[in-house]
């Protein structure tokens, strides 16, 4: 958490520091009764086994807007609200994919290695790919998804996206129902859907093939939503132009072929990671907790 909501946090609640307590067990016994609230973050989650622990544990905030490391089902058994912190990060996310987009198109991270190691004053820079008349197809054309379309229209890019459930009413780019249709009219593909169970591997090497060796896989969703091991092949294969990730299935293990991929850039998982979106994560955290301590309800409560 930020040092600046830890401080909120304990200015204005008690607060029980998991990660300082040893035996949670032996603790539980003593303080187990007291907890209300607990806060935690989309990378971390929960466990049933902790919270099976805190009998009188009413409410979990959640510092992310994935919450698909926490158990929905079993919060929803013991009737224990949930909120996430949703829209404050649809800018800065989306920014995220298109600096993706950019860098892998535009070789960025290449070039910028090939000055760094004295190769300009021998060699030419290989070229790259525009943005502007390609298409940008959107797996997942939620709040995040419909920020980067308007990026990516700005830059002059089309736009597609693909929701198996029917088009939306409120926009005016090619709606797919097929996602691997999607990709074969796709040159970026940018992944944006929830993780969980129902989208694990929903990129799979299917999907790879029909987006083809000269357009470009964008990943910052969750690192589950992307079968791993296909994409390795696909790129050993050239089957992909490259790949542009964010995230990854055992974070922050990434597969070792891939650091060796010139075609492929890979972040840390910061596609929130700006001092004003994360402030304003915490700052929507410390409302729900303060929101629920005062009146029972949550700012932005999950629906479960």
């Amino acid at each position: 958490m930020l040092p600046s909501l830890m401080q909120s946090l304990e200015d204005r609640y008690t607060v029980h520091k998991r990660w300082e307590i040893v035996d949670f067990d032996h603790w539980a016994q003593s303080h187990g009764d007291a907890i209300r609230a607990v806060v935690t973050s989309g990378a971390y989650g929960t466990d049933n086994a902790t919270l099976q622990l805190l009998p009188r544990l009413e409410a979990i905030t959640s510092f992310g807007v994935g919450y698909d490391s926490i158990d929905t089902a079993y919060l929803a058994r013991r009737s224990i609200k949930l909120s996430n912190t949703p829209d404050v990060l649809n800018d800065s996310v989306a920014e995220t994919a298109l600096a993706l987009m950019l860098c892998v198109s535009r070789r960025i991270c290449e070039a910028e290695r090939f000055v760094r190691a004295g190769r300009w004053q021998a060699q030419k820079f290989a070229l790259g790919h525009d943005l502007h008349g390609k298409t940008c197809g959107i797996v997942g054309l939620g709040k995040i998804g419909k920020t980067l379309a308007r990026l990516a229209v700005a830059l002059g890019m089309k736009v597609a996206y693909y929701r198996p459930g029917g088009p939306y009413d409120d926009v005016p780019y090619q709606h797919f129902a097929d996602l691997q249709a999607l990709a074969r009219v796709a040159d970026h593909l940018v992944v944006v859907v929830p993780g969980g169970p129902k989208t694990r591997h929903l990129i799979d090497r299917q999907v790879m093939r029909a987006l083809g060796p000269t357009s470009f896989l964008i990943n910052v969703a969750r690192g589950s939503v992307v079968d791993e091991s296909a994409l390795v092949s696909a790129l050993l294969e050239s089957e992909l132009g490259g790949a542009g990730l964010d995230v990854f299935e055992d974070e922050p293990n990434v597969p070792a072929a891939l650091l060796q991929m010139e075609n492929v850039v890979l972040l840390p998982h910061i596609g929130s990671g700006t001092h004003e979106t994360r402030q304003a994560m915490a700052d929507l955290v410390l409302a729900n907790l303060d929101a629920y301590s005062d009146t029972g309800r949550l700012v932005t409560p999950v629906a479960l």
